[in-house]
């Protein structure tokens, strides 16, 4: 997620024709074009734009501990973030809150080793990001060893090509797996528990939501990633508890609701190193 301001119209635009799909044009087609326009600006000026920064949290993480990281330090397995600003934890208020972080912790406690975590996402990415925040990953260094991806909600506010964005997607999980990292994908988050958006367009919201994560996890699988379906795991949930799950902006989760989606990515990354280590194993014997 990220930055809003401008997609919110966008998906209005958009969202007017998807409502009105067999109606007739003239006064009904204005209204409802009218009425989803104003929607989409009371949404946008109930979530605002935060232009605050996630926690600063990269580094070593240990059943021991954090410290940070140093070039050239060894550490035993290296996971890294990438996607949005849900991905980058913002709407936290420290580092313990960052859902990299809870993974990380996870990671170190459940195998005792040394996690090194970085963080290449970035507020207000979408799909069509991903590849360059891939290319600085090569630009700095060896692939990781794990990499979790959270995206899709800004594909939906800016209301791009669901067929593209799942592509793009692939894409990035293509290079990623195709250079040995794990590759586990949180899909598109259900738009429709955010209670900030009014009806009709939290509805058209939540319809892309539903469409777009189906076509991720599509490409994720093709792609030799791992696919978590956010949106089936956590809309109950944030639908039923919204002042607990989301964070002051009514749109980002709060620490509550980051730590409940990194109880649904951990299990799913865990499995996946333990799979390709036998594997490894195997070819070995």
């Amino acid at each position: 997620m990220g930055e809003t301001r401008i997609g919110w119209r966008t998906a209005a635009v958009a969202g007017a024709a998807t409502v009105l799909v067999g109606s007739g044009a003239g006064t009904a087609s204005w209204a409802a074009y009218r009425l989803l326009t104003t929607q989409a600006g009371t949404a946008r000026g109930m979530i605002g734009r935060d232009t605050s920064k996630p926690p600063e949290a990269d580094g070593i993480y240990s059943p021991h501990g954090y410290r940070r990281w140093r070039t050239g330090e060894h550490t035993d397995l290296h996971l890294m973030i990438f996607g949005d600003s849900t991905a980058a934890g913002l709407g936290c208020h420290s580092a313990a809150e960052v859902p990299g972080v809870r993974i990380a912790h996870g990671l170190a406690d459940a195998t005792g080793q040394r996690v090194r975590l970085s963080t290449k996402a970035i507020s207000g990415a979408t799909s069509k990001g991903l590849a360059g925040q891939v290319d600085a990953m090569f630009v700095a260094g060896p692939p990781p060893d794990a990499a979790v991806v959270l995206v899709g909600a800004n594909d939906v506010t800016k209301k791009h090509s669901i067929g593209r964005s799942a592509e793009r997607l692939g894409a990035a999980v293509s290079r990623l797996h195709g250079a040995g990292s794990v590759v586990v994908v949180g899909t598109c988050p259900d738009l429709g528990s955010v209670t900030a958006i009014p009806e009709p367009l939290r509805s058209v919201v939540h319809r892309w939501s539903i469409r777009l994560a189906r076509a991720q996890t599509a490409a994720t699988r093709a792609a030799g990633g791992r696919p978590v379906a956010m949106g089936d795991l956590l809309g109950k949930d944030f639908r039923a508890a919204p002042e607990q799950l989301f964070s002051a902006d009514g749109f980002h989760p709060s620490a509550e609701g980051y730590a409940l989606a990194a109880t649904h990515l951990l299990p799913e990354l865990l499995r996946a190193l333990a799979e390709r280590d036998m594997a490894g194993a195997d070819i070995s014997s």
